[in-house]
């Protein structure tokens, strides 16, 4: 394929990428917890014999937003929000996940967890547990969580140790491949739930300017097409 169709082409790859991260985010506007995406663009440049190199678009991963979204009160002693900077820490059967989506609910045992089943983690990695004749269930902005006036656990609050290399889960959920520490840049607040931190305008306003750009993209390709058809028909009479 000749290089003035191969660079629009992978710059049409990309703008498609990128719409899909604005749909996600759009349709997660109203997600608790959710944490907006980009997308990541950069300049390719592939060895070309013919003229000494081919320089392209490449689009190579999705950026998360840390922007703190609004808090909104609940009333539910189980609501967790983090006013500030981390993740709560939960368990994937044994794989750890991080998330901004404060809403735990204790389960027949009395372990702290997600509406997706995870468990909730102290900062010792253990399922957060609360006894479940409990009157009284107050929780620190420390995290330390007390039943009836006596403490029972801490829970984790931590931060990626590579925070640009967070990549999503589900949902409201991130895996931290390369692991993640214990952080005090976040109080919890309970009662509180943290909304979504998607602005829905800019990113309509944005999908406008990549469906045009898409748009401009096809028309230089088909342009190209028929350019390099009647350059054939010339040549071949």
């Amino acid at each position: 394929m000749d290089a003035s169709s191969l660079a629009p082409l992978s710059r049409q790859r990309g703008l498609i990428q990128e719409m899909s991260v604005i749909a996600q985010n759009i349709a997660n506007a109203q997600t608790t917890g959710y944490r907006e995406q980009g997308v990541l663009f950069s300049e390719y440049l592939a060895p070309d014999a013919a003229d000494g190199g081919l320089s392209m678009t490449r689009a190579h991963g999705r950026l998360v937003s840390n922007a703190q979204g609004a808090l909104f009160e609940t009333g539910g002693q189980f609501d967790l929000a983090i006013d500030g900077k981390g993740y709560f820490q939960v368990d994937d059967n044994g794989q750890p996940l991080l998330t901004r989506a404060g809403h735990f609910v204790p389960d027949a045992f009395g372990t702290l967890r997600s509406p997706d089943g995870y468990a909730l983690m102290d900062l010792g990695g253990t399922p957060v547990q609360v006894p479940p004749d409990a009157r009284e269930i107050a929780i620190a902005p420390d995290g330390t969580l007390s039943a009836d006036g006596q403490p029972l656990a801490r829970i984790g609050v931590v931060s990626p140790e590579n925070p640009g290399n967070l990549s999503r889960s589900a949902g409201a959920v991130f895996v931290a491949p390369d692991g993640a520490l214990p952080t005090t840049d976040g109080a919890l607040r309970q009662g509180y739930l943290e909304e979504s931190n998607v602005d829905p305008i800019r990113q309509m306003a944005r999908m406008v300017e990549v469906q045009r750009a898409y748009e401009m993209g096809q028309s230089f390709l088909r342009s190209e097409d028929e350019r390099m058809r009647t350059a054939i028909d010339t040549l071949t009479r």
